[in-house]
């Protein structure tokens, strides 16, 4: 102790500049020690620098020649198609690069409202909300909308902004066994004494391709009185006959009461997200949302390829149809080779390879094959 007791008296006698220093170095040795850990887990994440467009085919910086692509979100390739670029070009002139304000000063243009009324007429709900990305419209939707008088019941496997969002709000938080109904029903009968009960679930899980018991969800819902809402990021433009989503496949387009989803996946792959349910809920979010309130509108070149997406996918069904013939054909063969493919017929196929290191591995070796993989992780301590 008394040697505890000289050492704050000389940092406290120390220059300004020296004990700023001592701070840097002691973050320093913590940063170290960090990275380490993340580095001896195997689960060290390198970012490859392409050269070319998103595509099926890239170019990455160090590799020679062309790359066969298959871990982006880009499902139906739209973030190349010419007539996608064609529309953020035409957007990008006509409206120019940015707003440089927030949507309810001076950043809302008619193209924002337009790709807004679009989104709700495609998920066929009454009104949508932009957001920078779908994780601010997850961070943004149950603060605004839920008290502590209310409660949220969340899958487990949800998204790490599902449930970041779920933490910054003041309601009840219930966590379920991952697609386990009898849980949720458990918790749900607990939940009984709150104001609103939400059920949060991811549409499609990223993790393992898995796809929600929507069916199952709603009915629960209706029998106790609860909303629900459904994170549609890897469902959007590519799940359902036509595409709509989660809620399509599984015919509970009228049930599901909330959807976030992104326009930085199947819908051109550029950036931003969105909220789409009742119209009330809608303009609560444009006056309590703070993602919404505190950040900068979507660039016109963005919204005018994501709008150019969505007219795409509500003119024809083609490309759903060939994405959902190509996710076959994969998981056919990969099984028929041996593999372990997880997942319910999703365009997510994880090959189960059971370990992290040799699943980062494995990624090293087929890039050196000319094709790009990447093994799927996530957050320690989520």
């Amino acid at each position: 102790m008394w040697a505890v007791g000289v050492w704050r008296a000389t940092l406290a006698r120390a220059p300004h500049g020296r004990r700023a220093q001592s701070a840097l170095a002691q973050l320093r040795g913590i940063l170290e020690g960090e990275l380490e850990g993340i580095r001896g887990a195997g689960t060290w994440k390198s970012e490859r620098v392409i050269t070319s467009r998103q595509g099926p085919c890239v170019h990455v910086d160090g590799v020679s020649g062309g790359i066969l692509n298959f871990c982006a979100n880009n499902y139906l390739g739209l973030s190349s198609h010419p007539e996608v670029i064609q529309a953020g070009l035409q957007a990008l002139q006509e409206f120019g690069a940015g707003l440089s304000s927030v949507r309810f000063i001076c950043g809302t243009q008619s193209i924002h409202k337009n790709l807004e009324a679009k989104i709700a007429r495609f998920h066929q709900r009454e009104d949508a909300i932009l957001y920078p990305s779908c994780f601010d419209a997850n961070s943004g939707l149950f603060e605004a909308l839920l008290t502590p008088k209310d409660a949220v019941l969340s899958d487990e496997l949800n998204h790490a902004s599902i449930i970041d969002g779920i933490r910054l709000c003041k309601a009840h938080k219930y966590r379920y066994r991952h697609l386990d109904m009898g849980d949720l029903e458990a918790k749900l009968q607990e939940a009984q004494k709150h104001r609103l009960r939400l059920v949060a679930t991811d549409g499609a899980f990223s993790m393992d391709g898995d796809i929600a018991p929507l069916q199952e969800i709603c009915r629960l819902a209706s029998q106790y009185g609860a909303l629900v809402f459904v994170d549609e990021c890897h469902a959007t433009g590519f799940l359902g006959p036509t595409g709509r989503g989660t809620d399509e496949l599984l015919g509970v387009m009228d049930q599901v009461t909330i959807i976030n989803s992104t326009l930085g996946k199947a819908l051109g792959g550029a950036a931003g997200g969105y909220t789409t349910g009742p119209a009330l809920l809608v303009s609560l979010l444009r006056q309590r949302s703070r993602p919404y309130l505190f950040s900068n509108s979507l660039p016109p070149a963005v919204v005018g390829s994501a709008s150019k997406a969505l007219d795409l996918l509500m003119e024809s069904s083609t490309l759903v149809q060939s994405m959902a013939a190509k996710t076959q054909r994969f998981r056919t063969k990969m099984e028929a080779a041996g593999f372990t493919i997880s997942g319910a017929d999703h365009p997510i196929c994880p090959v189960m390879l059971g370990d992290a290191r040799l699943a980062t591995l494995m990624a090293d070796d087929m890039l050196k094959r000319g094709t790009r993989i990447t093994f799927h992780w996530t957050a320690q301590g989520v």
